[in-house]
């Protein structure tokens, strides 16, 4: 029998730190000694683990989009030599990272596992090590060609996920899909959820920077504060609305404020506060309203992959109008048409 081999590729996070006089932090080559202590990596059943570890490590609440470059860019080196990755992460950033992994690996043919933990590796009660063991078997497994994260006992869409718990150990949900798969004592992908390969060898497009922003609307938000937050040089923005995509229109010069900034290019994406459901901006004369005003539906995305996605078309030198398009479009899975 061919062993699989899985490239485990730690960048930081709870699962691999060291307890210290401040708190947990990263600590170099820690994560390597942890696995040398773990019998169940020699087991038969596990594919054979490469460890390649990040410099520096990082705690996710650190990431920044280069960062996911240089993870995406690993990933494409060693592609061809693996039969997949697990990627760990620390969870703060996960949902963030795991959206902008699905854009970026262009042509993806093998399973990208993003998992780490709540508790780290070294402690006696951890969430680690069935995160760690899973998410391996997993990345080993034909059919799946995509960014997924995996969490007490879920594989989720990587696009679809936001953290929802900051001390649970089920910290991730993805509430608008159902898991890939639910892991007990079988893994087995839910019939018809695993997205057809894309014909076509990984890639990896180079991103521009690119000044992009959220924003959570609040009773009494003000134009005087939209027009500060959309002022140059601010090319995208994900608004988060209330309920099915609607805002306040009692004061016609935040809506004039919005319609100004996407008449420059401003690409202006609306998502909902709400943790399930979708924008209609159709169903309601205060999400009308932004309609008109020129601002694109996010349909059932999360903010999370909202604004990555604007970061990945609008880094790929996409013009506005394009961008704006491609955003209400499902490219990778992360909304439903």
């Amino acid at each position: 029998m061919v062993t699989k081999k899985v490239l485990l590729a730690h960048t930081g996070g709870t699962i691999g730190m060291r307890r210290g006089e401040r708190g947990y932090a990263p600590s170099a080559g820690y994560l390597a000694e942890l696995l040398a202590r773990m019998p169940e990596l020699s087991d038969p059943s596990l594919p054979s683990v490469e460890l390649v570890e990040f410099a520096p490590l990082l705690d996710s609440a650190d990431m920044v989009p280069s960062d996911w470059s240089r993870i995406a860019a690993e990933i494409a080196r060693r592609h061809d030599e693996v039969d997949g990755v697990v990627v760990l992460h620390g969870t703060d950033t996960m949902a963030f990272t795991a959206s902008a992994l699905s854009f970026m690996l262009e042509g993806l043919a093998k399973p990208v596992i993003v998992t780490g933990s709540q508790v780290p590796l070294a402690e006696l009660r951890s969430d680690a090590r069935e995160n760690l063991i899973a998410s391996l078997q997993v990345a080993a497994m034909p059919g799946l060609h995509e960014v997924c994260v995996y969490f007490s006992g879920r594989l989720l869409r990587g696009n679809r996920v936001t953290k929802v718990s900051a001390t649970g150990f089920d910290a991730f949900e993805s509430p608008n899909e159902a898991p890939l798969a639910t892991v007990g004592v079988d893994i087995a992908l839910r019939q018809g959820a695993a997205r057809p390969a894309r014909p076509g060898r990984l890639a990896v497009r180079e991103l521009r920077d690119v000044t992009v922003a959220a924003v959570r609307l609040f009773p009494g938000v003000s134009a005087r504060f939209m027009a500060h937050v959309l002022q140059e040089p601010l090319e995208g923005l994900v608004l988060e609305t209330y309920g099915a995509g609607n805002a306040p229109t009692r004061d016609p010069r935040l809506l004039a404020e919005l319609a100004a900034a996407v008449a420059r290019g401003v690409v202006v994406v609306n998502t909902t506060q709400c943790l399930r459901g979708r924008v209609d901006m159709r169903g309601y004369a205060t999400g009308t309203a932004l309609a008109e005003a020129g601002v694109t539906g996010g349909a059932d995305m999360t903010p999370e992959a909202a604004l990555t996605k604007l970061i990945y078309l609008l880094g790929s030198g996409m013009a506005p109008d394009e961008a704006r398009a491609a955003m209400a479009r499902d490219l990778r899975g992360e909304l439903t048409e």
